[in-house]
């Protein structure tokens, strides 16, 4: 059975009418439908096709075990998905204005223009905490809040405010204390949770899943660099302590891309890798990772980028170095954390797993493609003299390695793997070891701002011209948008001729 995806947004009504379509087209012998209920049901259905099964059909196809298990988690996700990121700002409304712009949205806006926005509005109408719970809650106005729940507790879980949430996630997005707006948080929290605020409230981000949690919120990070809460330690383990699941895969998602493992060491601490995986699991069991998988997902990532200290933290806590990474991050499906150490040129990662008690096996291939990362040509040689495909079959099954050699920084892997028929110009994932057509080394190495290794691509004839499959940007673009000046000057193009023979 495939790890259970859903589409964007899910809609339970679209997913019907899928389903009455597919059982149309079986019950018509269209071939594509009958393949996918033979595949899915282990026979092909006779004619006409009950829609029962063609629903059956249909949810395994898309990882789960049943049509009514998928629709059960369908209508979770519908009624939990909001869109802070696609709120609209709100003219003539200071009060929706002041939450919309004081908290994460994870949206091309969040930053300190719009917290400063937010702290501005607070300024100009200091009478919106005392009148809307919401505005208390972002604004942690302890006293306003207090009066509130005073007047009535049942505000703590009451979903209102501009996202439609409660306002415990007003209060853990907020980033108001990091333009000296904050109040008191501390004290706010620990009004709203005892007056019954839920620790585990999320709601699902633009219907994706796992939930972005209140412990999401705190301890912040993200694709963007989002920044956690000024006060992010305390918050984080008095929600812990409250009934916040430390196994929360988007708040381990969020922070796994920066260096710091402070996060990580909490939720350790809190049980993250132990237990049933908490609320949200419960009410989404194919669509939020077991807390095994998310050490896995950790772990991989770990392995990836060199993180020597969170993989040493990992073990200390039992992460099982010789299981299967598996996890909704597919980081490297089927593998062990030793063997992608290898397959991602990493020696001292190799190194630190054996010494942590990672099981030595067995693994020729993983052998020659780091030898070829790390350009190791006596290796090379032995390993291609013992088996003469290994080579070819590395040409064909991870056609990227020269980006995987520069993600790296291994100049002679590059050198090495370009040599021996590798192309420089081939698409790969710098994030991940996966063959998905991205980008290449070229425009990693200009992002990164690693003049040398330009230098080096450009002089094995890695082609500037090149676009990137998700952006359709050049190197060059690469290097200008990330405000490296240094790699887009040595691939900016060669000036014309000036009718005398000097360039201009």
């Amino acid at each position: 059975m495939p790890t259970p995806t859903l589409p964007d947004r899910p809609d339970l009504d679209q997913l019907r009418r899928r389903a009455r379509e597919l059982q149309r087209a079986a019950t018509a012998r269209q071939p594509e439908a009958l393949e996918l209920l033979t595949h899915q049901l282990g026979a092909a259905p006779e004619s006409p096709v009950p829609l029962h099964l063609a629903q059956l059909a249909l949810a395994r196809s898309m990882g789960f075990t049943g049509w009514p298990r998928l629709v059960a988690q369908v209508r979770t996700v519908q009624a939990t998905t909001r869109d802070p990121s696609g709120t609209p700002a709100t003219a003539g409304d200071p009060l929706a204005d002041l939450v919309r712009s004081a908290v994460l949205r994870f949206g091309a806006d969040d930053g300190p223009t719009s917290w400063a926005h937010a702290a501005a509005v607070l300024a100009a109408h200091p009478d919106l905490p005392a009148a809307d719970v919401h505005a208390a809650a972002v604004a942690a106005d302890v006293d306003a809040l207090r009066a509130h729940l005073v007047r009535d507790r049942r505000l703590a879980v009451v979903e209102g405010g501009p996202f439609r949430w409660p306002p415990l996630l007003d209060l853990a997005f907020s980033r108001l204390g990091l333009v000296g707006a904050g109040g008191d948080p501390v004290g706010s929290l620990d009004l709203l949770l005892a007056a019954g605020a839920d620790p585990a409230a999320g709601y699902c981000w633009q219907g994706l899943t796992p939930p972005f949690t209140a412990l999401t919120g705190v301890l912040g990070g993200g694709e963007g660099g989002q920044p956690a809460h000024p006060d992010a330690p305390v918050l984080a383990a008095r929600l812990l302590r409250a009934g916040a699941d430390a196994n929360d895969g988007q708040a381990l998602y969020n922070r796994m891309f920066g260096a710091a493992d402070d996060h990580l060491e909490l939720l350790l601490e809190h049980g993250l890798g132990r237990g049933d995986g908490g609320r949200w699991r419960r009410r989404l069991p194919d669509l939020v990772d077991a807390p095994a998988d998310l050490l896995a997902t950790q772990l991989g990532w770990a392995v990836v980028h060199g993180r020597e200290h969170r993989l040493r933290l990992l073990a200390a806590h039992g992460a099982d170095l010789d299981r299967p990474l598996t996890g909704r991050l597919p980081v490297a499906p089927g593998r062990t954390a030793l063997q992608l150490a290898r397959r991602v040129g990493r020696p001292a990662v190799v190194d630190l797993l054996t010494a942590l008690g990672a099981h030595v096996d067995d693994d020729p291939e993983g052998e020659l493609v780091l030898a070829l990362l790390t350009g190791d040509e006596a290796v090379v040689r032995s390993r291609v003299d013992a088996d003469p495909a290994a080579l070819p079959a590395l040409w064909r099954s991870t056609p990227s390695l020269v980006l995987r050699a520069a993600v790296a920084d291994r100049a002679d892997g590059v050198r090495l793997l370009v040599r021996l028929g590798f192309d420089p110009d081939a698409l790969g994932r710098q994030d991940l070891p996966r063959e998905e057509p991205w980008e290449t080394a070229l425009h990693h190495a200009a992002g990164e701002g690693k003049e040398d290794l330009v230098r080096l691509l450009l002089s094995l004839g890695a082609d500037p011209g090149v676009r990137d499959r998700r952006f359709g940007a050049t190197p060059r673009d690469w290097a200008h948008h990330l405000d490296r000046p240094g790699t887009a000057a040595l691939l900016a193009p060669p000036a014309d001729p000036e009718p005398d023979g000097r360039s201009r």
